[in-house]
């Protein structure tokens, strides 16, 4: 199986997870409100999918928009199942 890698964003709740998902509609920007991965956290239940190539607008969009989020992730799902490494 090839290698899947993708980022995910994570909030501190759901209320923010929905401020977020606000936000991205309004960019030009191929993402996802997904269940957050049980791999990065418990703490809420949404997250946002994204591609890892657009990791420097993604960012941009979080600052510009004063999102509060709980973190930035990179996921790797291969053979052996999902792993997440943080990147902020």
């Amino acid at each position: 199986m090839k290698e899947i890698e993708f980022g995910v964003i994570t909030f501190k709740s759901t209320h923010y997870a929905i401020q977020g998902d606000i936000a991205f509609k309004e960019q030009n920007i191929n993402y996802r409100t997904i269940p957050t991965p049980r791999e990065i956290t418990r703490s809420c239940g949404l997250a946002i999918k994204f591609d890892l190539e657009d990791i420097d607008l993604v960012k941009d969009i979080i600052e510009k928009n004063k999102l509060t989020i709980d973190g930035i992730f990179k996921m790797v799902k291969d053979d052996q199942g999902y792993k997440a490494e943080r990147l902020n």
